[in-house]
């Protein structure tokens, strides 16, 4: 009877010290995953305040400039006032005439002038010539609709070809005004043969056909 109680008293023992070892255990697993989440978590925001002072501390990235397209691309050095800028050859006449930056006696006096306040010959818009009808433009009534006018620059060869021709009064602001388009606008006074001041210009206007850039 004694050998049974001592063999019962055994087995709670070992079955108290199997349920504590368990809880222990238990416990022990239960604050290990604890401490890792905890751990991770921490790591992890560290490594994301870390990451956000640095965005925040970085100099801001420039925007991409936009490439626009430069007007003065033909020419990267602009004339100056009666510098020569290259030849208009008009092949009906079978003529070469010098240009010459400016429209002031000085110019008109050495060959035909290109108005400082227009582009330059093969750019967008209307550059404008002028020359004197008992000189360099003599004949130039003879040129007319269909006609090419060809321009040689430092910036390459244009071949214009003329689709209007008018005459106007000498105070005709329209001659200069800008054009959608790469335009070459021709004049001199008329009529041809008038004596004095001539009260009216020929105009030749061109719209460039072709061009050769050097």
């Amino acid at each position: 009877m004694k050998g049974r109680n001592n063999g019962n008293s055994r087995q709670k023992r070992l079955l108290l010290i199997s349920l504590s070892l368990l809880l222990i255990i238990s416990g022990l697993l239960l604050t290990t995953t604890n401490v890792y989440k905890y751990a991770k978590g921490y790591f992890l925001f560290q490594t994301n305040a870390s990451t956000d002072d640095k965005e925040k501390d970085s100099p801001p990235k420039p925007k991409q400039k936009r490439k626009m397209m430069n007007q003065n691309e033909l020419y990267p050095v602009r004339p100056k006032i009666g510098e020569e800028i290259g030849e208009l050859y008009i092949p009906k006449l079978k003529a070469a005439l010098p240009i010459y930056h400016g429209t002031n006696e000085d110019e008109l006096e050495k060959g035909v002038g290109h108005f400082a306040g227009s582009v330059l010959p093969g750019e967008k818009d209307n550059s404008v010539l002028s020359g004197h009808r008992d000189t360099v433009f003599r004949n130039l009534g003879e040129v007319g609709d269909g006609d090419s006018l060809i321009v040689r620059t430092s910036a390459g060869e244009f071949h214009y070809k003329v689709n209007k021709v008018r005459i106007v009064d000498a105070d005709d602001r329209t001659v200069i005004v800008p054009k959608p388009r790469a335009t070459l606008t021709v004049s001199t006074c008329y009529p041809f043969h008038f004596i004095g001041s001539a009260p009216q210009r020929y105009i030749l206007s061109a719209y460039l056909a072709d061009k050769k850039i050097n």
